[in-house]
């Protein structure tokens, strides 16, 4: 499968309505299940604890005719399943070795019964009671048994390995296991499990899926893997005891995958598991590797060997890919992370105030979205210092690119915001620099030129010749020079920008402190959204609104005869969305652009852009990104505030002259 290459795999868990002590039955309901996994194309697919019988048999455990009925089913269901089902799939049956019963799981692979894992912690409290029947695992003297005619691995030291799926490594546990302080999952995961499944028949009573849910998530982070969760259906409540067949599948602390509770339908719930970024993560947390040096009585472990040999034939995901991984979803938790992010700004920015005496904070403010954010956070700064706005020194630097709408909206920001406010027009300046340089811009000589005469002619130069860098960079480094000769800068460049290389070496690259750092235009138009619908009402409001509608541009290039702004970043670069979403998962997840490419054409993007242009601005943002790395090099300092970082000092280190080619190349397969 194309995903497949990619590092996913699809998982399953199953929780069938079954009949309490009827193996014949159940075991029908089980190849039914495996069927529908075949068509869906699931590779692993998990049932709930001890389902052949059903959990709730009570002392029929003790029964001969249960357990050989559950054998003979067991039989049956290994040989039949292989004609119906390619992959693997893990069933819990209860099995009598050494003279004790286990509550146990199968695991099974087209006919071949890999091996038998036994619950480690049986509950006997409240309303459970599985000592009266079963066995711990550690009191198992038998490493192997004898099950369908096979003679299999048995024991809690089992890993499950499918030598040709890079990353696919099974380890099982049933129900209480979890629930433990140390489950033998985290053994399993430390022993290189990526994938962890559960067999459980856990019942219900008020808010216990909640924590269900939670406990799930956080074995999966905390293990840095895939967390399968199958618990038994309402069909095996009985006597005092209700079920609701919570199924759940978790990855890295992220719930995937979730079925309704309390169906009275057969359940199945799919999702495809990122194995490539699991193994990532894990090679990037150092501490993860370290927790084998306390665990020595892991060595041994056994691995079962097989071969998945998935079939190619989907060429879709069944997860969802967010196409905009920087912003928060839903209204608490993006009220919640929107003032932690501010809060972060704001005690960082604070921290170095302080350090440095009380400065004056020179900021430039340009009518567009990253200057209105960090004009915002240095205003909050202030607030919490107990200074007076009168601390910030704002400017609006006009140039030839200005256009009177961003222009109006930064004076009127400096203006609500309360904050001492100049504007210089650096027309004059720049051109006298020009002068200096001999430099022609788009073919004009400036020499006994003014001002008004130069921008006149600027004005009407055609659309295919705009295009001029060194009279965008005089702009850019004249405002600098200004900003940083009226007090401690204050930096508004986003991630975004860093990444792409979209700033000018010297200019808007460079300031004393940077609150936006770490931040990404995405995140930056939100976060000045959600200020403006929450922080202030009236004029401000619309004022702000205004701020995240206007297109973004440096708005270097003149502006046209009808004093229209003709540079639009977006057009040139590409959707910030996009860059955005390659941005995320080169960094945080180390994808290769192939992967990059295939998540891409996953996700639902507001530019709905086709195959062809994602491939091209991917090509554009590997070669951006490379060429760019000497600006982030020397990096003024600023909070990281998220997962993703580009700070030279903390997340990021990388050689300036880094090749591109082999990330070409793999855009390109």
């Amino acid at each position: 499968m194309p995903f497949y290459r990619h590092g996913f795999l699809r998982v399953g868990v199953a929780a069938p309505l079954g009949r309490i002590a009827d193996p014949g039955h159940n075991a029908d309901q089980v190849l039914a299940t495996l069927e529908r996994a075949e068509a869906a194309e699931a590779a692993v697919v998990i049932f709930p604890e001890l389902f052949l019988t059903s959990y709730t048999c009570g002392d029929l455990f003790q029964q001969e005719t249960l357990r050989h009925a559950a054998l003979d089913h067991l039989d049956r269901l290994t040989r039949t399943a292989a004609a119906v089902y390619q992959g693997l799939f893990v069933v819990g049956v209860p099995l009598m070795v050494d003279d004790q019963l286990y509550n146990a799981a199968a695991v099974i692979h087209r006919g071949r019964v890999l091996g038998v894992v036994p619950k480690a912690f049986l509950p006997s409290y409240r309303e459970f009671y599985e000592h009266r029947w079963f066995a711990p695992a550690r009191k198992a003297r038998s490493t192997t048994v004898t099950v369908c005619g096979q003679t299999v691995p048995f024991g809690l030291n089992l890993l499950f390995v499918a030598d040709d799926v890079e990353g696919c490594r099974l380890g099982v546990e049933i129900c209480e296991d979890l629930w433990t302080p140390i489950p033998p999952s985290s053994h399993q995961a430390i022993r290189g499990a990526t994938l962890l499944a559960n067999l459980s028949a856990s019942n219900e009573v008020i808010g216990k899926a909640a924590y269900r849910r939670q406990l799930v998530a956080n074995q999966s982070g905390r293990c840095m893997a895939a967390y399968l969760y199958s618990s038994a259906g309402v069909s095996e409540s009985s006597t005092d005891l209700v079920f609701s067949g919570h199924c759940l599948i978790a990855e890295n602390g992220v719930i995937l995958a979730e079925a309704p509770r309390f169906q009275r339908a057969d359940i199945l719930e799919l999702a495809d598991v990122d194995l490539g970024r699991l193994q990532l993560d894990r090679v990037r947390t150092g501490t993860f590797g370290d927790a084998n040096y306390y665990e020595p009585q892991l060595d041994d472990f056994r691995l079962c060997r097989f071969e998945l040999q998935p079939e190619p034939r989907s060429q879709s995901l069944r997860r969802w890919i967010d196409p905009h991984p920087f912003v928060p979803k839903g209204e608490e938790q993006l009220k919640e992370r929107c003032e932690e992010i501010f809060s972060a700004q704001v005690a960082a920015l604070g921290q170095r105030l302080l350090q440095v005496g009380r400065p004056t904070l020179s900021i430039g403010i340009s009518g567009g979205l990253d200057s209105t954010l960090a004009l915002l956070v240095a205003c909050k700064t202030v607030d919490s210092l107990s200074w007076p706005r009168s601390q910030i020194q704002a400017w609006t630097m006009p140039g030839f690119g200005t256009t009177n709408r961003t222009l109006a909206n930064a004076q009127k920001l400096m203006q609500l915001l309360e904050v001492r406010a100049g504007e210089a027009d650096i027309r004059g300046l720049c051109l006298e620099e020009l002068q200096l340089l001999g430099h022609q811009p788009f073919g004009i000589d400036p020499r006994g030129l003014d001002v008004a005469e130069f921008t006149e002619r600027l004005r009407h130069v055609p659309a295919e010749r705009r295009q001029d860098l060194v009279f965008e960079n005089v702009q850019a480094r004249m405002r600098t020079q200004l900003l940083m000769n009226s007090g401690f800068v204050i930096g508004t460049g986003d991630l975004s920008e860093l990444a792409l290389g979209w700033c000018t070496y010297n200019g808007d690259h460079m300031s004393m402190y940077n609150p936006n750092v770490s931040i990404p235009k995405t995140l930056v138009k939100f976060l000045v959204r959600w200020a403006a619908l929450n922080e202030f009402s009236g004029t401000p409001r619309e004022t702000l609104l205004d701020v995240v509608a206007t297109e973004i541009s440096p708005e270097l290039l003149p502006t046209t005869a009808d004093g229209l702004n003709p540079q639009s970043t977006e057009a040139v670069i590409g959707p910030y969305e996009v860059h955005d979403f390659f941005l995320y998962h080169f960094i945080r997840h180390g994808a290769p652009p192939a992967k990059m490419l295939f998540l891409a054409e996953q996700a639902e993007f507001d530019a709905r852009p086709s195959g062809q242009q994602l491939r091209q601005w991917l090509r554009l943002f590997l070669q951006r990104f490379f060429a760019s790395q000497f600006k982030r090099s020397c990096l003024p300092d600023g909070p990281k505030v998220g997962s993703v970082s580009l700070s030279p000092r903390g997340d990021w280190r990388m050689p300036s002259d880094a090749a591109v080619t082999a990330w070409l190349a793999s855009a390109d397969e």
